[in-house]
């Protein structure tokens, strides 16, 4: 599919196995429990979107445009990003488990109750995001800027505080411990 217009279309509940999009337009798309398997997004603008019960599963975005977005209780398992933008982007449950995030800019986003294990967000820039209730056990998160990141009630099992940006970021307890402990200290 090149250069199509979907605007506002509903794909709630079709199936897509092995197709690639280019520079199609997916503004105001409405997709509920629709299936994307092994798919290849190129220049996509899924701008204003809306995604529940939906899986994109293996599926690489390129250079897409993701303003407005919201995603409830997706899977995206195995998906990698690349080159995209992420502006007001609202993650809300599901299984982002393997998801390849290196390098991508998600300041200001929410990530709410939802699987991220061994996810790969190296380098990957979360400053003033919400990133709370997130499994995140294994993922890779060397070089990952928090800055003034929410992350209460997330698994930081996985985070090395001395390779991550967590200045004014705000964690629970709890999560004290787990950083004091992977920073070499007992906690009694």
């Amino acid at each position: 599919m090149s250069g199509e217009d979907w605007y506002g279309r509903d794909l709630s509940g079709q199936v897509f196995t092995g197709y690639s999009f280019f520079d199609t337009d997916w503004t105001e798309v409405v997709d509920d429990g629709g299936v994307f398997d092994r798919c290849t997004f190129a220049n996509v603008r899924f701008n204003a979107s809306r995604h529940t019960a939906a899986a994109f599963t293996n599926c690489t975005f390129s250079k897409c445009t993701f303003f407005d977005v919201k995603f409830a209780d997706c899977k995206m398992v195995g998906s990698l990003f690349q080159r995209s933008t992420f502006t007001l982007l609202e993650v809300t449950g599901g299984d982002w488990s393997y998801v390849g995030l290196p390098g991508a800019d998600l300041r200001g986003a929410t990530f709410d109750g939802l699987r991220m294990r061994e996810a790969d967000l190296t380098a990957a820039r979360l400053e003033k995001a919400s990133v709370t209730g997130v499994d995140l056990s294994g993922a890779m998160l060397h070089g990952a800027k928090f800055h003034d990141a929410d992350l209460r009630g997330s698994d930081l099992s996985s985070l090395d505080p001395l390779t991550a940006d967590l200045r004014g970021a705000t964690i629970s307890l709890e999560q004290a411990a787990v950083l004091a402990t992977a920073l070499g200290m007992t906690v009694a």
